[in-house]
C-alpha cells in the first residue's frame, strides 16, 4: 500500500508524449495560445512574402510606381466621368434647342428653292424637264419597299438600330479612308441617313437668295465636310430621332434627295428615267435609284446607262446580302437590268426645249417657282427624223474628223415647229443652238424676198431681164460690180430661170426696179428681223440671219403671203390648274405679199428643185419648193425648202467661219434636207404644192430711179409701169 502510493519515476516516453488526462509538464518558458501562434504564423508568412515581393520587384520602388499608377488612374476616372457628365448635359441641351426649332415634317418634304418646267410634244407626252423636278410627295408607307430597302441596304443598313449617329459607322469609314491613302474625314463619311437628311436640311438654314451669291454657293457650303460641322450635324441628326420617327425621316429624305437631271426626290426620279411612279419600282430599277446617291450626276442613266447598271448590280448584291431580296430574286433583277423611258432614252428636243424656255418669261421659265406645265409644238417623231439625218449625212458624206457644224428647223406653214437641231451633238441641253443663236451671212438663199418684191409689184416670173456685166457706184466705197457664182453670164433671162440657177446679177437688177427699200420692208415683215444690209449687196444676201428667222420667213411664202412668227408654245399652265395661262394658236400675222404673188413664187421656186440648183433636194413623188445659199468663200452654205405640208430650214458651216471646202448651199445641205424629208414624209400621202403658173411675159425689167413702198404696192407699180416701160 506504501508502494502504491510512492511516486513512479516517469518513463522517457512519459515525458515525450504526457497521457491523457495528465498536464504535461510546464517550464519556466510560457507557452501562447493557439489563436496567438497562428496570428504569428500569418504575420510571418505576410512578412515572407512582403520580402520575396520585394526581391522580385526590386525592392520599395515597385510598389511606389504602382501606387502611383492606381493614382493616376483614379485621377482620370474621376475627371473622365465628371467631364462625361457635363459634356453629356451639355450634348442634351443642345440636342433639346435643336428640337424645338424643328418644323412639322410635311414642311420639310419639298425644299427646292425653284420649280420645274415639264414639257409636252404636240401628243401630250413628256419629252423635256428643265428646273428643278418634284414628283410629288412619298412617304415610307407608300414607296415601293425594294426602292426602301435598296436605300437602307446601300446608305444604312443600321437605320432602324442606331440614335441618328453610329459609331460602327465613323469608325469603319476612318479605316477605309485611312487605307486608301486619305485623311480620316476626307472620302467616306460614315453618315447615317439621318445625319445625310440633316445635311439635305442644311442644318435648317434656309436658302435666302439675297444672302448668297447662287444656290450653288448655298449648297456647297451645306456640304461642307470640316469637325465642327460634322459635329453640328451630329446634333441635328440626334435632334431629329428624338423629334421625328424613323419612316418620318426616311420620308424626308426621300423626297429631298438629289438624284441627278434635275430631279428632286426619288418620285421626281422614278417620272424622269422610267416613266412611273417610285411606288411602282421593281428590284433592278429601285437598285439603279438608289445607286444614284452615292454620285447623281455620274451616275446619272441618261449620262451612261452602262455606268447606271453597273453601278445597279452592287446595290443588288447589297440588298441579297442583307436579306432584302432572295437569291432568285437577285439573279432575276440583275438578268433583267433598268432601262430608261423612251422619253428619258431618247432626250429629244434638248434644243427644242432650250429655245422654248428662252421664249419665255423668265418667271414661268429659268427662275421659275412654282411647277409650270407646257404643252408644245414638237413632233418627237419629225425630231428623230432630223437628228437621223444629219447623223446619217456626216457619216457617209462629211470626212472623218470634221469640225464642221449644221443646223436643222422643221416647221408648219403656220409657224410651229416641229423639230429642232442645234448641231451635231443632238443629246445636249443648254449648249449653243446655231438654230436660233447663230447669226449667219443668208448668201442666195434671200433671193426669194427680192423676186417676192417684183411679184407684189406686179412683175410676172417669165419677165426677163439682161444678165450681163453690170456695175453700180456705191457712194464711199466706189465701184461694185457683181459677178455669177459660174463667172459666165447668160444674156436675156427669164426671172424665173435667174432664180433656177441662182443668178446673181438679175437679182441685183431686180431690187434695183423693185427698191431696196421695198425688198427690205418685205423680208422685215416676213419675220427676218436682223439688221439688212443697205445697199444693192443686200440682194446677195450680204445681211446675216438665224436659220429659224429664215426658215419662218420661207413658211410665209407657202402659207400665202402672211408673215410667221415662229413659235414652240401652245399651252402653259401652273402644275395642278385646269386652266392655261398662256395659249398659242398659231403664229400666222400681217399679209406681206398677195397671194397670186406667193403662189407664183412658189412655182419659180418648184423650178428651182426640179431644175435648177437646188436638184440634190428632190423628193420622188412630192413637190417640193426651195432655194439653195452660199456665202462669199463659202462659209455658209444653206437650204431651205417646202412641201405642202412642212418647210425644212438647212445651214451649214463652221463656228468659227472658216472656209467649207467644196461645199454649196445645193451640195451636202440640200441632201441633209432631203434626208430629213424622207424620213418625215414617210408613210404620208403627197400633196401638191400650193402654186401657180406664170401668164405669157409683158415686159422687161431693168434697173431705173428706185421706189419706195410708200402708198401701198398698187401705186408703186403704176409708177414703175410708166416710168421704166412708158407704157
Amino acid at each position: 500500500m506504501t508502494e502504491s502510493r510512492r511516486r513512479k519515476t516517469p518513463l522517457v516516453a512519459d515525458k515525450r508524449y504526457p497521457s491523457k488526462g495528465r498536464k504535461p509538464k510546464t517550464t519556466k518558458r510560457t507557452t501562447k495560445p493557439a489563436g496567438k501562434k497562428a496570428a504569428a504564423r500569418k504575420t510571418t508568412t505576410r512578412k515572407t512574402t512582403r520580402k520575396k515581393t520585394r526581391k522580385k520587384s526590386g525592392g520599395n520602388g515597385g510598389g511606389i510606381f504602382r501606387r502611383l499608377f492606381r493614382w493616376i488612374w483614379r485621377l482620370i476616372w474621376r475627371i473622365t466621368w465628371r467631364v462625361g457628365a457635363v459634356v453629356g448635359i451639355l450634348l442634351a441641351l443642345a440636342i433639346g434647342v435643336v428640337y424645338t426649332t424643328l418644323p412639322d415634317v410635311d414642311a420639310l418634304l419639298d425644299g427646292r428653292a425653284r420649280g420645274s418646267v415639264t414639257l409636252l410634244d404636240r401628243d401630250g407626252k413628256v419629252f423635256a424637264w428643265r428646273g428643278d423636278q418634284f414628283g410629288g410627295v412619298i412617304t415610307a408607307d407608300t414607296v415601293s419597299p425594294h426602292l426602301k430597302n435598296a436605300v437602307v441596304a446601300t446608305e444604312d443598313k443600321r437605320f432602324y438600330r442606331h440614335f441618328g449617329v453610329s459609331p460602327r459607322g465613323v469608325a469603319s469609314a476612318v479605316r477605309i479612308n485611312l487605307s486608301e491613302g486619305r485623311g480620316p474625314l476626307s472620302g467616306h463619311g460614315g453618315s447615317t441617313i439621318t445625319q445625310q437628311t440633316a445635311k439635305l436640311l442644311c442644318l435648317g438654314v434656309p436658302y435666302v437668295p439675297s444672302e448668297w451669291d447662287s444656290e450653288a454657293a448655298y449648297e456647297s457650303d451645306c456640304r461642307q465636310g470640316s469637325l465642327w460641322r460634322k459635329a453640328k450635324e451630329a446634333v441635328y441628326a440626334m435632334a431629329m430621332e428624338v423629334k421625328y420617327s424613323k419612316d418620318e425621316i426616311l420620308t424626308i429624305y426621300l423626297n429631298r434627295a438629289f438624284l441627278g437631271a434635275g430631279a428632286r426626290g426619288f418620285e421626281a426620279a422614278s417620272q424622269r428615267y422610267f416613266g412611273i411612279s417610285a411606288a411602282e419600282v421593281n428590284p433592278s430599277q429601285a437598285a439603279m435609284l438608289a445607286g444614284l446617291l452615292v454620285a447623281p450626276t455620274r451616275y446619272a442613266p441618261t449620262n451612261n446607262l452602262q455606268r447606271s447598271q453597273d453601278r445597279a448590280r452592287l446595290v443588288i448584291g447589297l440588298m441579297e446580302a442583307q436579306g432584302y431580296l432572295t437569291a432568285s430574286q437577285a439573279s432575276k433583277a440583275r438578268g433583267n437590268p433598268a432601262q430608261l423611258s423612251e422619253a428619258a432614252a431618247a432626250r429629244a428636243g434638248g434644243y427644242f426645249a432650250d429655245w422654248v424656255i428662252t421664249e419665255l418669261p423668265s418667271f414661268f421659265g429659268s427662275d421659275t417657282t412654282d411647277d409650270v406645265v407646257i404643252r408644245t409644238t414638237l413632233d418627237q417623231r419629225l425630231q428623230k427624223s432630223a437628228e437621223e439625218a444629219l447623223k446619217y449625212i456626216f457619216q457617209e458624206k462629211v470626212r472623218e474628223g470634221s469640225k464642221a457644224q449644221a443646223a436643222i428647223v422643221v416647221m408648219s406653214a403656220d409657224g410651229a415647229v416641229r423639230a429642232m437641231v442645234g448641231g451635231r451633238k443632238t443629246r445636249v441641253s443648254g449648249a449653243f443652238n446655231r438654230a436660233t443663236q447663230a447669226l449667219r451671212q443668208t448668201g442666195s438663199s434671200f433671193k426669194p424676198f427680192v423676186y417676192a418684191t417684183a411679184l407684189e409689184l406686179g412683175y410676172s416670173p417669165l419677165d426677163t431681164v439682161m444678165d450681163e456685166p453690170y456695175c453700180i457706184n456705191i457712194p464711199g466705197s466706189g465701184q461694185w460690180c457683181p459677178k455669177n457664182y459660174t463667172n459666165k453670164y447668160y444674156g436675156r433671162v427669164t426671172l424665173a430661170d435667174a432664180l433656177k440657177n441662182s443668178l446673181n446679177i438679175p437679182a441685183v437688177k431686180v431690187a434695183e426696179v423693185a427698191g431696196l427699200d421695198n425688198v427690205r420692208t418685205v423680208a422685215s415683215e416676213f419675220g427676218i428681223e436682223s439688221d439688212l444690209a443697205e445697199g444693192p449687196a443686200l440682194a446677195l444676201g450680204a445681211s446675216e440671219s438665224t436659220l429659224i428667222e429664215m426658215t419662218g420667213a420661207y413658211a410665209g411664202i407657202l402659207n400665202g403671203g402672211s408673215a410667221v412668227e415662229p413659235y414652240g408654245l401652245t399651252e402653259l399652265k401652273l402644275l395642278g390648274d385646269e386652266a392655261p395661262l398662256m395659249v398659242t394658236t398659231t403664229g400666222i400675222g400681217e399679209r406681206v405679199i398677195n397671194d397670186k404673188a406667193a403662189k407664183q413664187l412658189t412655182w419659180m421656186m418648184e423650178r428651182v428643185v426640179s431644175e435648177g440648183t437646188g436638184g440634190r433636194a428632190q423628193l420622188p413623188g412630192w413637190q417640193v419648193a426651195g432655194k439653195t445659199g452660199t456665202t462669199q468663200a463659202a462659209r455658209d452654205a444653206w437650204f431651205i425648202g417646202f412641201t405642202a405640208d412642212y418647210v425644212a430650214g438647212v445651214w451649214m458651216g463652221y463656228d468659227d467661219n472658216t472656209p467649207l471646202s467644196g461645199v454649196t448651199g445645193g451640195g451636202l445641205p440640200a441632201e441633209i434636207w432631203k434626208e430629213t424629208m424622207l424620213r418625215v414624209t414617210e408613210g404620208m400621202t403627197p400633196t401638191p404644192l400650193p402654186m401657180l403658173a406664170p401668164d405669157p411675159p409683158q415686159r422687161t425689167a431693168q434697173p431705173q430711179r428706185q421706189r419706195r413702198r410708200q402708198g401701198g404696192f398698187e401705186n408703186a407699180i403704176n409708177n414703175l409701169l410708166n416710168n421704166i416701160f412708158g407704157n
